[in-house]
């Protein structure tokens, strides 16, 4: 995913991309991390940006700088993320999510039922529900793609 947002920082785009594949499983305890020059010319991102958003995790304490070898995910890593990116999430995007939970007058039972149905509501409106039905269309289980 190449596509950077004009609402953060490159670097701290880069820095929330190492926590998700931390979260996700993608990188466990021990894993290096893909090389600063890598990451930067993959994502036509000035070096200086991508080693700045690879110090964030590392002044988190999530990953260690070996010299000569690289960065390496440190152990318990996983565990140190949830309280600080929740906290984060629930200061930074929530009021969006909420406002816009309230503008479209959705009930906490629909928002229950997609999240278990792990697709969006109906365009239809808040009140349409999903079809059950898999026709191996677009609301088909599908396998999630990696980051």
């Amino acid at each position: 995913m190449d596509a950077w947002s004009d609402s953060q920082p490159i670097y701290r785009q880069l820095r929330d991309r190492v926590v998700a594949t931390i979260l996700d499983g993608v990188l466990q305890e021990g894993d290096p991390l893909r090389s600063v020059r890598t990451v930067a010319a993959e994502h036509r991102v000035n070096p200086l940006r991508t080693l700045k958003g690879y110090q964030q995790p590392v002044d988190e304490g999530l990953v260690e700088t070996r010299r000569g070898r690289g960065m390496f995910i440190n152990p318990g890593a996983r565990h140190l993320l949830p309280d600080g990116d929740c906290q984060r999430f629930l200061r930074e995007q929530w009021p969006r999510v909420y406002a816009n939970i309230q503008r479209l007058g959705l009930t906490p039972e629909e928002l229950l039922d997609a999240a278990a149905n792990r697709r969006p509501l109906s365009d239809d409106g808040p009140d349409a529900r999903p079809d059950t039905e898999s026709d191996g269309g677009p609301n088909a289980a599908e396998e999630e793609p990696k980051p």
